[in-house]
């Protein structure tokens, strides 16, 4: 009784998400604007966000959504930077995504654009590096550096990705591989095939994937099923929630997460609670989860 009892509470809560993910994503209306936003950087340190309103040989003026516009000497700027992909909502200025085409772990339908790189980082160990090779293709290389704490193994991967925009802002499809090794260790290769499909646009979307893992010529025989979201909360803000659906041999087991990003300035933070759910588990688990996305040139979204 308690095994059927747990198992028909994850199909309520996994149903449950589901829906709430399809209402949120469906509703709200889109009324922001494209416009050409910059961030600023002065000699004294300071960083401003805007639109340039006026420039002449000695001063730019910058309009701000709280300082208003500010008249700047261009012997004073340092850095001039045009945030792709910033929005004006109102009378606020909403930055780039830094990590569009990602959840905290989980690819989206959406890609990288041509040139544009990011390095991301989870609990210190977990580093990857990803770069648009073209606008609908990129690859990333990872790895775990063991070396640095005294292991020879080190784990260290490829992650290529094709995305195919089959409706510019509102459908998208994603297709691509995990793909690893271990140094230091007599190892095969091991990783993911997915697909995923993404409805929505980059701040607003939710995303239903599958993945069959391998480890050299050896097949699991059952997908792994994933249903993610992401909503843009405000100027700096998301919500993410990251969830799979895992079986084997005739069980199965469910993983769900919600958290947030934040951004500041350009680099992205992304933390959350990540809990597993099974018909054998008799406790409960909430494990943490934090990142950092780092943009390494100024196509960021």
């Amino acid at each position: 009784m308690p095994d059927k009892l747990n198992t028909k509470k994850m199909r309520i809560l996994v149903i449950t998400l589901f829906f709430l993910v399809l209402q949120v994503t469906a509703t709200g209306q889109d009324t922001s604007d494209s416009v050409r936003v910059y961030r600023i950087e002065t000699k004294d340190g300071n960083t401003y966000t805007g639109t340039i309103v006026s420039e002449d040989a000695g001063f730019l003026v910058l309009k701000t959504d709280k300082l208003g516009e500010l008249r700047i000497p261009l012997s004073d700027v340092t850095m001039r930077e045009q945030l792709t992909g910033a929005m004006k909502v109102g009378d606020c200025f909403w930055l780039p995504n830094p990590q569009s085409s990602r959840y905290f772990w989980a690819p989206n339908g959406y890609g990288l654009n041509k040139g544009e790189a990011y390095f991301q980082n989870i609990w210190v160990l977990y580093n990857q590096i990803s770069y648009g090779v073209t606008n609908n293709f990129s690859i990333g290389v990872g790895m775990v550096p063991m070396f640095l704490l005294s292991g020879t193994a080190t784990p260290i991967w490829a992650v290529p990705k094709f995305s195919i925009p089959v409706s510019k802002d509102r459908f998208n499809l994603g297709a691509g591989a995990f793909l690893g090794t271990i140094l230091g260790e007599e190892s095969g290769v091991f990783g993911l095939l997915y697909g995923t499909a993404t409805l929505g646009n980059r701040d607003k979307n939710i995303s239903f994937g599958m993945a069959y893992g391998f480890v050299d010529d050896y097949w699991a025989e059952t997908p792994i099923f994933n249903l993610s979201t992401l909503i843009r909360t405000g100027p700096k803000g998301y919500f993410i929630s990251e969830n799979y659906i895992i079986s084997a041999d005739g069980d199965f087991a469910v993983v769900i997460s919600a958290g947030g990003r934040s951004i500041i300035r350009r680099i992205g933070i992304d933390y959350s609670l990540w809990i597993p759910l099974g018909p054998e588990m008799d406790s409960f688990y909430a494990l943490p989860f934090l990142g950092v996305t780092i943009p390494l040139n100024s196509h960021s979204r």
